[in-house]
């Protein structure tokens, strides 16, 4: 099973780097992620490239018309519609693990990265399937987010990483954070590794890293235990 993303940006370039190297570069080669990248203005309303008008009503900054969006996402459709059109916006709901894995497991995402003011409302209601913040802050545009959520759903597709339990013990898979790991050497700047890790013992290793799991959980996240413990 595959997956396809594409993006629709006004500033491509952005996207280049990241998806490029690393995990991302090794999933594509694999062929199990295919990443497509599309400039908005390939659908402009005019021969300058506008993909952007004032708003109604006044106040600063630009609005992504509705028009060329359209023309985009139904060209896109084409080839078949997408199981998710995901717009990037502060005001969406907020990505987690849960929700990586979950898109993980569709066969075609649209991601649509803001800009300015945002997009034009009737997009919204017409078209998007699902908003999605990285974060309670603002960025200049959707691209850094829309990376992070490549990132984020396409190292969890099966056979991307090297070592298929990896993805399981990340942070947040079961809503605890992970436990702190160490390599060689076992001593270093009289600092020794925990006996438990040098035992042997599967069993008792394995109970370790949940209870440091639930130590640091309760330090650093405890709202990702509200409930849990009851």
């Amino acid at each position: 099973m595959s997956l396809q993303i594409d993006i629709l940006t006004v500033l491509p370039e952005l996207l280049e780097s990241p998806f490029n190297h690393s995990i991302l570069k090794r999933a594509k080669e694999k062929g199990l992620l295919e990443i497509r990248v599309h400039h908005l203005r390939q659908w402009a309303v005019n021969e300058y490239g506008q993909v952007d008008d004032y708003q109604y009503g006044g106040g600063a900054g630009m609005v992504m018309m509705a028009e060329p969006l359209a023309n985009a996402i139904e060209a896109l459709s084409q080839d078949g519609p997408f199981e998710e059109i995901i717009y990037l916006t502060p005001d969406g709901e907020r990505f987690d693990q849960r929700t990586a894995n979950r898109l993980s497991l569709k066969g075609k995402l649209l991601l649509i990265c803001g800009h300015y003011k945002g997009i034009d409302q009737r997009i919204r209601d017409k078209y998007v399937t699902r908003e999605i913040s990285i974060g309670d802050y603002v960025l200049s545009g959707g691209e850094l987010a829309a990376a992070i959520l490549v990132d984020a759903i396409g190292r969890l597709l099966p056979g991307v990483l090297n070592d298929e339990t990896s993805a399981l013990f990340d942070s947040f898979q079961d809503n605890l954070l992970a436990p702190p790991v160490y390599s060689r050497p076992a001593e270093w700047r009289g600092i020794r590794v925990p006996e438990i890790l040098l035992s042997g013992d599967p069993r008792k290793i394995e109970d370790w890293r949940h209870e440091q799991s639930l130590q640091r959980t309760r330090q650093r996240r405890p709202d990702l235990l509200e409930g849990e413990e009851d």
